[in-house]
């Protein structure tokens, strides 16, 4: 019998490198993940490419989603809406594969009540200051824009309680090792081998 994958779920405040820090460990030779795709109101940034990025989609076919029971999370962040899409997740466990997920702090909580087994990592910036610098430096978003992620950065810090471990984001290369090591030792862990013994002594 295939053992189901495993899933892992990385959020964190916007601007702390969570795209960055997925990338890192995608193009790695680490682990075979398949990073899940998320979908998005928001307008395509210069360099970002639809089914790549993200699944750019309208308010209306966002919603349309949602009203199917076709999402395993969705938040509104930002006047946006962000989600993941539920069967393509779903196949990829089922096949043996893991899981990324590089979602919003609320949609993590959504997919922690539904998937209470997934390993939840929050990435964290070094300090606030050097969060907004990261946001400036992007040059994507107003002023205005900026200080509402730094506002809900804070918020989303004091969620932290909520996920299974905490990563600084200090250094790219140090912060996906640490993640790595994270994933390893979880994949060792004994409620998620035992029926593979159970089988053995039958």
């Amino acid at each position: 019998m295939q053992e189901r994958g495993m899933l892992i779920v990385l959020s964190g405040p916007s601007g702390v490198g969570k795209g960055t820090v997925r990338q890192a460990m995608l193009e790695g030779d680490y682990r075979d993940f398949q990073y899940s795709v998320s979908m998005t109101t928001r307008q395509m940034r210069p360099g970002e490419v639809d089914g790549v990025d993200y699944y750019f989609r309208t308010k209306a076919e966002f919603e349309a989603d949602i009203a199917a029971g076709q999402m395993l999370e969705y938040a509104k962040y930002v006047d946006n809406y962000y989600g993941t899409p539920l069967k393509y997740v779903n196949q990829t466990l089922d096949s043996g594969r893991d899981v990324l997920l590089e979602i919003e702090v609320k949609g993590a909580m959504q997919v922690r009540e539904k998937c209470p087994d997934g390993v939840f990592i929050f990435l964290t910036p070094p300090d606030l200051m050097e969060l907004k610098n990261r946001l400036t430096g992007r040059g994507t978003d107003s002023a205005e824009v900026i200080e509402k992620r730094i506002n809900q950065a804070k918020e989303e810090i004091q969620m932290m309680a909520n996920y299974d471990y905490a990563v600084v984001n200090d250094e790219v290369p140090k912060a996906v090792q640490r993640i790595e090591r994270i994933i390893e030792s979880e994949h060792l862990r004994v409620p998620r081998v035992i029926n593979r013994y159970k089988n053995m002594v039958n």
